[in-house]
């Protein structure tokens, strides 16, 4: 992905791009975004990258030997300091609806920063909201207090969070207002697509904010709206 796009969507939400991609697609029906209220730690930034994916679970202790566990988690570890950057770390919950185990607190996200990834996007818990380092938003599907059993089960296999499946290597853009999976065929068109968004939006915009915006206001900047989408 070059630079100029990735920065791009730095500066976008995710409806923007939702909508961004059904101007690339020339039609409705895109599907692929997250269902449901979210929660991030950081409301004001989104983010984007590679999907690097994992599943947890914690709500009971480990079945597995504990060596066992531990070469997976580090395993895990390997593979998100590996990924290639841009990178979220998208983890899917097992536990889900009833997760208990916070596995993105402090130092979770310290260390995932630290390898370089953008943010993370989770249905499960995250904690420690006053003393997450900055610059790494956490989606996630709740907040509690402690991490229980938390425990990684998989590696590297597609996840669902939120209604939403991806796949190791999708290139997700994520918010408060939740994510989507960017396709791979509306990567080139993208930039594109988010300018005639922005500008086709005006045409409605603008007037509706300026002073005495009426109906008959309205009926010119609707039509004149629906020519830019056609």
């Amino acid at each position: 992905m070059k630079p100029d796009l990735l920065d791009l969507l730095a500066r976008v939400d995710t409806p923007t791009v939702c909508n961004a991609i059904e101007v690339v697609q020339g039609k409705r029906g895109f599907d692929a975004f997250s269902r449901g209220t979210v929660l991030c730690s950081d409301p004001g930034r989104a983010v984007v990258g590679y999907a690097v994916t994992a599943q947890i679970a914690a709500r009971t202790p480990p079945t597995e030997a504990p060596e066992v566990i531990r070469t997976r988690r580090m395993a895990y570890y390997r593979a998100m300091h590996d990924a290639p950057k841009p990178a979220i770390a998208v983890i899917e919950d097992l536990d889900y609806p009833d997760c208990i185990g916070a596995y993105w607190g402090e130092v979770n996200v310290t260390i995932h920063k630290g390898f370089g990834l953008s943010g993370a996007l989770t249905n499960g818990v995250m904690r420690d909201l006053g003393d997450l380092p900055d610059g790494f938003p956490v989606i996630a599907g709740s907040i509690g207090p402690s991490h229980g059993f938390v425990h990684v089960r998989s590696l590297g296999e597609s996840v669902r969070v939120f209604g939403l499946t991806v796949a190791q290597g999708d290139l997700i853009h994520a918010d408060r207002h939740g994510a989507v999976v960017i396709p791979p065929e509306g990567i080139p068109g993208l930039a594109d697509g988010i300018a005639k968004l922005l500008e086709t939006e005006k045409l409605v915009l603008d007037p509706a904010r300026a002073d005495g915006f009426d109906f008959a206001a309205f009926e010119r900047a609707w039509a004149a709206f629906e020519k830019a989408r056609t």
